[in-house]
């Protein structure tokens, strides 16, 4: 982990320096105004800055914003420009920098805010005829530290959340940040979010809190403790590696039919360097083989690992890419890392939907809009 950390750090380096030196060689220093060499500095200096101060936990939620805003909006740019000069003229480099740096700034100060409600549809043969129209509310990666300074977000999401009069919600992951105190605050609005049965919720790798200045067993397990203590004063029902049933009643013939479909919840499985808890087997239980199942399982790489052609579960709903919290097009980030990062996929009678999440550790959006995901359950005929 901490040779990654170091190899990070200088590809960051590199990369950040080298744009910085060629610009100003080339068209900085030759303007021959000492007041503009010094300027065109500050924003590296506060980069580096910022890097260290977030790194040490050191006013984190702030460091890490404007490290991440610097980079997006400064640092980039730069390399870019540096880049397409020696493709195209500098005129036209310098529009297209300026364009992403607006596009960039944009996602700083409204695209986080621009909350969608997406739809999708999962057919199953599996599903009871009581259940056909069922719909299941997905929210994923609140990281509700981030929203400290901005409570009515919250309020907006919970409105958005109950208009959507869902027969039941799951939250897959990422509740807070670093911290479980981070709830604290939002636990009266997030608590109103009330549906007919229920709120039911996992664990992200954020939620073992393992990303905070104390890597300590004690300090991590105490922060565990007091989230899942929170949570279930909001009403809403941890699933670790265990799951409930969800029960309904029809009439055919004159009798009252009971059926019933599962919610299986696991811990996060993960591989590294992300945290790796979850036990499908202990959550699966003794829940017979033939009934329909949906699996909350914060990251979606688990379901091609694990899940795919080696369990019979029917829906699995995933979160943790953000979609990189960048989309424009069909393309994101995510892509690099992750086979399926947003939407619905679907392989044989196995469907698999990712939410693009809510939040993330600094408040920034772009063509990922903060999502609101509902998945309506229909029986295949």
């Amino acid at each position: 982990m901490a040779k990654n950390m170091i190899l990070f750090t200088a590809i960051f380096i590199v990369l950040l320096l080298t744009p910085d030196l060629y610009i100003a060689t080339n068209y900085i220093f030759p303007c021959g105004l000492l007041w503009l060499d010094i300027v065109w500095w500050v924003p590296t200096f506060l980069m580096l800055l910022c890097f260290v101060l977030a790194n040490r936990e050191i006013w984190h939620n702030t460091s890490m914003r404007l490290f991440i805003g610097l980079v997006l909006c400064v640092a980039f740019p730069k390399l870019l420009f540096t880049l397409l000069q020696f493709v195209f003229s500098p005129l036209l480099a310098l529009i297209v920098a300026g364009v992403v740096i607006l596009l960039f700034v944009y996602g700083f100060f409204f695209g986080w805010r621009r909350i969608i409600v997406k739809s999708a549809t999962c057919e199953s043969a599996l599903l009871p005829k009581s259940f056909d129209g069922y719909r299941i509310l997905q929210l994923s990666d609140l990281h509700i530290g981030t929203f400290r300074g901005n409570p009515g977000f919250i309020r907006k999401l919970v409105r958005l959340v109950n208009e959507q009069d869902a027969d039941l919600i799951v939250f897959t992951g990422d509740l807070v940040n670093v911290r479980a105190d981070e709830v604290r605050p939002f636990m009266s609005d997030l608590s109103k979010m009330k549906q007919k049965d229920g709120v039911l919720s996992i664990m992200g790798n954020h939620d073992y809190c393992e990303y905070g200045q104390d890597h300590s067993e004690r300090y991590m397990k105490r922060n565990q403790t007091i989230l899942h203590y929170l949570e279930g004063k909001m009403g809403w029902r941890l699933l670790d590696n265990g799951h409930v049933t969800i029960g309904r009643l029809r009439q055919e013939g004159g009798q009252n039919i009971s059926e019933s479909i599962a919610v299986i919840g696991v811990e996060n499985i993960s591989k590294p360097p992300f945290p790796d808890y979850g036990d499908l087997e202990k959550a699966i239980g003794d829940l017979p083989s033939g009934m329909f199942k949906v699996l909350l399982s914060h990251d979606p790489s688990h379901w091609r690992r694990g899940v795919l052609h080696k369990t019979d579960i029917a829906l699995t709903l995933s979160g943790h890419t953000h979609a990189g919290q960048l989309k424009i097009g069909k393309f994101s980030p995510s892509k690099w890392a992750y086979n399926e990062w947003g939407g619905k996929y679907m392989e044989g009678n196995s469907m698999l939907y990712v939410s693009t999440g809510i939040g993330g550790t600094v408040p920034f959006r772009f063509g990922a809009w903060p999502e609101i995901s509902v998945i309506t359950l229909k029986c295949k005929k």
